[in-house]
């Protein structure tokens, strides 16, 4: 099972680097649609990622454009506080795209309108304007996986010292 994240102009650094974790631990990929707000070199995306980040599938775009044509018009998921639906109204399959926008502004919604059968959100009170942008990600990850029954993710947890008694 295998997803894809995607940030499409990502501004903060150890968002960045946390989500990059988050896709080592998946096994899934990240994408960043360029401009970055920060250099991928810079401490606190490596500190944020750890050690993890040089195991990271990591690709990068100059746009939005670039992107689509580079992966073949995938099937992508755009995450964004205005949409109908919610993560969990639908069915998430093995390669989809799950996109989620700069931390300032989201994704722009000339790209929404084009795809409003993909849009998705991640309910909350009405007041709350946003969730985290790592946060985000983990939630509807986890939930794309747990639809494919964490196909391909350990499926017991090890203590470190002791062992579970049966």
């Amino acid at each position: 099972m295998h997803f894809n994240i995607v940030l499409h102009e990502p501004e903060i650094p150890s968002n960045t680097g946390n989500i990059g974790r988050t896709c080592v631990a998946t096994g899934s990929s990240l994408h960043l649609i360029e401009p970055l707000g920060f250099h991928l070199t810079e401490k606190n995306l490596k500190r944020a990622g750890m050690d993890y980040w040089k195991d990271l599938d990591v690709h990068r775009y100059m746009n939005y454009e670039t992107f689509l044509e580079e992966n073949r018009k995938p099937k992508v998921w755009l995450a964004t506080t205005k949409a109908r639906q919610t993560y969990s109204d639908v069915t998430f399959k093995d390669g989809d795209y799950i996109m989620f926008g700069k931390e300032s502004a989201g994704i722009p919604e000339e790209i929404l309108v084009e795809q409003p059968e993909s849009c998705i959100r991640i309910p909350m009170l009405g007041e709350t304007r946003s969730l985290n942008l790592a946060n985000s990600v983990a939630i509807v990850l986890y939930e794309a996986l747990r639809q494919n029954g964490f196909e391909g993710l350990e499926e017991k947890g090890n203590l470190h010292r002791l062992s579970w008694e049966l």
